[in-house]
């Protein structure tokens, strides 16, 4: 192959994908298998199901306030009688899927969460219809509820009230992330030349935001060890007690190595928030956190420290919708450090904020993201689109009323065998981990050799082939397109494999066409050495 790798090595994973699948798919006479994005192939059905039908009734709503006018014209919902003219609704269609749904949500946001029926079918009907602007823009007053109800179980169990954070709707966790830097920029809290702890490895775009040219920060990695199960060390954890060090930015559980912290590693950092480090600013991406068992956030432990990013993309396959919310504790670490601002600064900002409030100077860090998010003069138009909260509504209300988590046993069953299916095929065990949620696999390339074919054979493969040479030749000879670990700040030559976007069978024949590459090579260094 003569393909010049080298032009290559500057290009983000997710860039260089375009190329290896151009050349995984320049042969006819074979199928070319992705596996280098995390896109799930399966979905929730039940709560789409239950969007589309909730928009029917919404229509019927919409058409009765105008009734007297001709067919195709409506106007706004009334709540007054809202909620029996649902349960008739729910009574003539029983027959259509989703709509046992409704009426159970229903039931449970009422009896179990204590909200008012009519409020709640009035804001998913005006919401669904999308007729008004996001009201407030931060997010849907009832829709913040239940979401913050379904986040908070998942990421932090039943330590926090629901009340005590504040969310904010984004455009998926992209969204959440992009405007996280930006206000952590405008507001002074981040400048050029500070220093981002960032947990290794990661995915890439986090380790090339921070050092774009305005914001200049200075990364500090905090390396997760492959012998520890992709741990990360006290040592590595040590250096968030300097005090140079504004921010630690993780993904939990981790991409690509695909692990959730342990308890030690969040009580190492919690303590040393608690005795070293009370103004560390923790930000911390948990999408995979609904694929582990028993998972904890550093929210759980860091509340007031902590800006919780989560994203509805993975669990529901919902990667098109785009739903993402950011959660801050009321009682913050942010606000906190934006009064200790010198006054000129502080100045200086109320003055960025003063047509929102007459008390700029006490507005919530939260309410400064919505604020930045539209370049603070279109903040009464923030907020993402009201259908896609009401999307983000029955997802949350799915989860919250699957008490015994068929759903979600079911896809981690699903993800799980896929796994099973491809190592079985490539000869080689994959690692025992209680913390693993195997969303995504490094196969790492001594490991992998070393597995099959004993030290030597690992050592020749790992001083004569990069992974950027191995993973073209495995696009070019087997059709199969995975990702270089060391885009993600892997520090070993590895390769990432999504086990979210493929059938069961097709993760098999990636097993079997990586081993008999393997063999290929094995047959070449017996050769070389006689």
């Amino acid at each position: 192959m003569t393909t010049d790798y080298s032009k290559y090595k500057n290009l983000s994973p997710f860039e260089l994908k375009d190329e290896l699948i151009r050349i995984a798919s320049s042969r006819t006479d074979r199928l070319m298998l992705n596996a280098g994005r995390g896109n799930p192939n399966f979905l929730a059905t039940l709560p789409r199901s239950a969007f589309f039908n909730l928009g029917q009734f919404a229509v019927s709503e919409s058409e009765l306030s105008f009734s007297y006018m001709t067919v195709g014209v409506g106007g706004q919902a009334r709540v007054e009688g809202i909620e029996e003219r649902f349960e008739r609704f729910i009574s003539e269609n029983r027959h259509k899927a989703g709509i046992f749904f409704l009426g159970r949500a229903l039931s449970y946001v009422r009896d179990q969460l204590g909200l008012s029926a009519s409020q709640f079918l009035h804001e998913m009907v005006e919401g669904i219809l999308g007729c008004n602007y996001p009201t407030p823009p931060r997010m849907l007053s009832l829709s913040e509820q239940i979401v913050g109800q379904y986040v908070l179980r998942e990421m932090v169990g039943s330590d926090l009230p629901t009340d005590s954070t504040d969310f904010f709707a984004t455009e998926g966790g992209t969204a959440a992330m992009a405007y996280i830097f930006n206000s952590l920029k405008q507001n002074n809290l981040i400048k050029k030349g500070d220093k981002v702890a960032i947990g290794m490895p990661i995915f890439s775009p986090y380790i090339e935001i921070p050092q774009l040219e305005e914001y200049g920060l200075e990364e500090v990695a905090i390396q997760a060890d492959p012998n520890l199960n992709w741990q990360y060390p006290d040592e590595e954890l040590e250096k968030l007690k300097d005090p140079a060090v504004k921010i630690f930015f993780c993904v939990n559980p981790s991409n690509p190595p695909s692990v959730k912290m342990n308890d030690a590693s969040l009580k190492k950092i919690a303590d040393i928030v608690a005795h070293h480090r009370p103004d560390l600013m923790i930000l911390t991406d948990d999408v995979y956190g609904t694929f582990a068992d028993d998972f904890h956030s550093l929210f759980a432990v860091c509340p007031e420290n902590t800006i919780l990013v989560y994203s509805f993309s993975k669990y529901f396959g919902a990667t098109g919708w785009r739903l993402g919310v950011i959660g801050t504790h009321k009682n913050n670490v942010m606000d906190r450090l934006l009064q200790a601002l010198p006054n000129e600064k502080k100045e200086a900002l109320s003055r960025r904020y003063s047509s929102l409030t007459t008390e700029a100077e006490n507005l919530k860090f939260i309410d400064r993201l919505v604020a930045d998010s539209r370049a603070v003069a279109l903040n009464h138009t923030a907020g993402i689109s009201t259908p896609q909260q009401v999307q983000m509504v029955l997802f949350s209300l799915f989860a919250l009323m699957d008490s015994k988590e068929d759903y979600k046993a079911t896809i981690k069953n699903v993800i799980r065998r896929r796994e099973a299916a491809l190592y079985r095929e490539l000869g080689v065990k994959p690692s025992e981990d209680a913390n693993a949620v195997d969303y995504y696999t490094l196969l790492d390339l001594e490991t992998v050799c070393r597995a099959l074919y004993g030290e030597k054979f690992a050592q020749w493969m790992s001083d004569r082939s990069s992974s950027a040479e191995i993973l073209f030749r495995i696009a070019e000879e087997t059709g199969i397109v995975l990702l270089p670990g060391e885009g993600f700040g892997v520090q070993k030559p590895a390769a990432r494999a999504s086990l979210a976007n493929l059938s069961e069978y097709q993760y098999a024949a990636i097993g079997r066409s990586l081993r008999k590459l393997a063999d290929e090579y094995y047959q070449a260094f017996l050769k070389a050495n006689g």
